[in-house]
Parts: structure tokens; C-alpha cells; sequence
């Protein structure tokens, strides 16, 4: 697709206006390289660790160095990576079924949790093996008026039975600015003074490396997220990861797979080269896909659109969101994603009713792996307000074309006018 003169010129004006916060998020990526270097050298990773395993797994000495590694990345006491997660949802799933019993309660500070989770907290008696159907108890605390945390609402909401606080730290569908790792902490540091034994989980998915150091170096008992989003570089086939304190990440692998084995087994079937390789470039791309992030919220705010956060604004997720003036404006944006795309460029994605959503979703995703939300992606729920959610991109090139073809495709169904 060509782009009109008048938007390439949009796009030089752009760059430049952007030039010193590409500065700052290139260092951030660096400090981080630095970091997943160090943990490789300090558990010595070699090459026989990327050696398959088949069968029961036993002594899979990769698989080992890897939880360590993750550990050390992170700044747990322990971790747990593995094939065996399907997604996000179910690591988030096995970490918080690992350390609530019936009868306890998980509590929400960070209002409703993303879509996907609606199910796996269920409701009573419903069958599905949920949270509720196990007889867990859940309640959430909406955020204040100025999207933060309520710490009156929370006080009241801790009760004796409380045994799990959730933090969901990326935005998921909503306008909220996403947590950053400084507030995170200071979420542990006052829920600890309310409830000392209370263990806080972080929902992590879409946050790392996007800031210098994580919510586990600050406190958090337990976190989960995907190696189809960030950690995995965008190499990695599928799975997900649990890093914590040790007695945590230990129930998650009696959960993963089963009591008394533990993560003593699992065959790799040849993916721990990937997941090694996928974590040691995971800090430069997503750089990559951080930059592009901030190019388009400068685009959309220059063509008088809203976006969340600004371009100006500190980030600590790679979700960039932007909201439109109609239902044709969000269609022919995601649309336009999906036709930067190198793969699958030729597919014009549609709303439908998605597993897990509540409402029709639309979502470009000409990715490499299936869902992989490194990789230049967008997606919106079709409700008011308008608004899409645009992630990604292995390199910023990749994702400043689809910034610019979303905004020429809006053009050419004359739903924008740009002089």
C-alpha cells in the first residue's frame, strides 16, 4: 500500500518529535541484556542444555537451568518455565489453584481482571472446575476515580479468610494506565501491613523488560506470565512461566503437573534451545516493540485521536491503546494492522465471538506463532467506547508500517482527512 505524501510527511515529523524517548527506551533494553547475560553466565549455560528430552524428563539438566536462570532474571527464589502452559490464562490459573484452598478467599485490588480470567474465577456451582466451583472465594476492588488504587475500599475488602491479593499489572481492556513495577511495590508494601500473610500475585503478562526490574524484585510472592509474549522473543513456540518465592513456584509445579512430581519431569521435545534463545533476545525486542508503541501514540495524538498512555508517558507494558470516533474507524484500524503484515497480509480479519470474550472481538495478528502478542498485533472488543489495542513488533520498523498503514487505510475509506 502506498502512503500518501501528506502522511509521510506525518511520519518524519513524528520521529523526530520522538527521538528522546527512543533514547531512554534503548537504555532500558540494554541494562536489561546485561542482565539475562549475567544469569547465563552465572549458571554457566552450555551448549548440551539445549538438549531435548522425551519420556517422564528425568534429570533434564536444561530444563533445571532454566527455572534457575528465569529465577536469577526475575529476582525469585525460584521459577518454573515450561512447554506445558497452553497460555497466559492457564499459568495465571495454575499459580493462583496452587496456593488457594476452599474456603479462601482471592481478592482483585486492581478492579475487574482481563476478559479471559472471568471464567477461570467462575461462579458457584458452576461445574466448570473454576475457582468458585471449588469453593474459593473471590471479590475485587474497582479503582478510584483517578484509576488507582482505592486503599480505602481495600482495607475494608481484606478479610480473615483473604489469603491471595491479584494485581493485574497491564491495562487488558481498559483505559487505566498500567501499574508500574514502583507501584506495584508500594502494593505489596501496604497490603503486607494490613495482612502480613497475605501472598501477592502479579499478572506480569505484557510487562516484561519494559522497565529495569520486575515486581518480584520488589516484594511479589508469586507471578505468571507467557513466553508467546514477551520473555519468549518472539522464537518461542508456546508456553508460559511461574517465578516466586520457592514454597509458591513448588505448589505451581505440583499443580502444572501432579502431586509429588512436581517439575522433576517434564519432556521438553526440543524447545529448550528456543526458550534459551528466546529469553536472551527478549530485552532488545522488546525495545523494538516499545518504541513502535510510542511512535504510534505520537501518530494517533498528532491526527487528534486519544490514546492511553500518552507518548510522552512513562511505560511498563508493551499495550498501546487508542481510541476511535466510531466502529468503522476501529475496524478499518485493525484492519490496517493486519495488512502490514508479513504474514497473512491477504486475510481481512472480522469481529467474532471469541472463546473467553464477552463480546465480538476483531484482531490482526499476522504473526510467525499463533497468538504471539511480541509480534505486531491489535485487537478490540466491538463496544463503546472505541477503542483498540495495539502490541508489538519483533522489529520498530515492522511496527511504525502498521502505525502508518492503520492510519492511510482510515484515508483511503475516507473516515480521515489529514492535510
Amino acid at each position: 500500500m502506498q502512503l500518501s505524501s501528506q502522511l509521510q510527511h506525518y511520519e518524519q515529523l513524528v520521529e523526530d518529535q520522538i527521538a528522546v524517548e527512543v533514547r531512554g527506551i534503548e537504555k532500558i533494553a540494554e541494562r536489561n541484556q546485561w542482565k539475562v547475560i549475567q544469569a547465563f553466565q552465572k549458571h554457566r549455560v552450555s551448549d548440551y542444555h539445549f538438549a531435548g528430552s522425551t519420556g517422564y524428563g528425568y534429570n533434564d539438566r536444561g530444563r533445571e537451568v532454566l527455572d534457575e536462570v528465569y529465577a536469577d532474571v526475575f529476582g525469585a527464589e525460584a521459577g518454573l518455565v515450561r512447554p506445558h502452559f497452553v497460555s497466559g490464562t492457564h499459568t495465571i490459573a495454575t499459580a493462583l489453584f496452587a496456593v488457594l484452598r476452599p474456603g479462601e478467599q482471592l481478592l482483585y485490588i486492581s478492579g475487574t481482571p482481563y476478559d479471559t480470567l472471568h471464567k477461570v474465577i467462575g461462579k458457584e456451582g458452576d461445574g466448570a472446575g473454576s475457582l468458585r466451583d471449588w469453593g474459593i472465594l473471590y471479590d475485587e476492588v474497582a479503582l478510584n476515580d483517578q484509576d488507582n488504587i482505592d486503599w480505602e475500599a481495600v482495607e475494608k475488602a481484606i478479610r480473615p479468610e483473604t489469603k491471595v491479593i491479584g494485581t493485574q499489572r497491564s491495562r487488558g481492556y481498559g483505559w487505566r494506565a498500567s501499574f508500574t513495577v514502583e507501584q506495584i511495590a508500594e502494593m505489596v508494601k501496604r497490603v503486607k501491613q494490613i495482612k502480613p500473610d497475605v501472598i501477592v500475585f502479579v499478572d506480569n503478562c505484557y510487562g516484561e523488560f519494559t522497565e529495569q526490574s520486575e515486581p518480584t524484585e520488589h516484594g511479589v510472592d508469586i507471578m505468571a506470565g507467557s513466553l508467546i509474549k514477551n520473555p519468549g522473543g518472539g522464537i518461542v513456540a508456546t508456553g508460559g512461566y511461574i517465578v516466586g518465592k520457592k514454597c509458591y513456584v513448588d505448589k505451581a509445579a505440583q499443580r502444572l503437573t501432579a502431586p509429588g512430581i512436581g517439575s522433576e519431569v517434564g519432556a521438553m521435545l526440543g524447545t529448550t534451545r528456543s526458550i534459551y534463545q528466546g529469553l536472551f533476545l527478549a530485552p532488545s525486542i522488546v525495545g523494538q516493540a516499545v518504541r513502535g508503541s510510542v511512535f504510534a501514540a505520537a501518530l494517533f495524538e498528532k491526527l487528534g485521536f486519544l490514546t492511553s498512555p500518552k507518548w510522552t508517558a512513562p511505560r511498563t507494558d508493551l499495550i498501546q491503546a487508542i481510541r476511535f470516533h466510531s466502529a468503522d474507524h476501529l475496524i478499518a484500524f485493525v484492519q490496517g494492522i493486519q495488512k502490514a503484515s508479513a504474514v497473512d497480509a491477504h486475510v481481512v480479519p472480522e469481529p467474532w465471538d471469541m472463546p473467553g470474550y464477552e463480546h465480538p472481538v476483531i484482531m490482526a495478528a499476522g504473526t510467525f506463532m499463533q497468538g504471539g502478542s511480541l509480534e505486531l498485533s491489535a485487537d478490540a472488543p466491538i463496544r463503546e467506547p472505541y477503542t483498540a489495542y495495539m502490541q508489538g513488533g519483533l522489529t520498530y520498523a515492522h511496527a511504525k508500517l502498521g502505525a502508518l498503514i492503520a492510519v492511510q487505510t482510515m484515508i483511503d475509506r475516507n473516515l480521515l482527512t489529514i492535510e
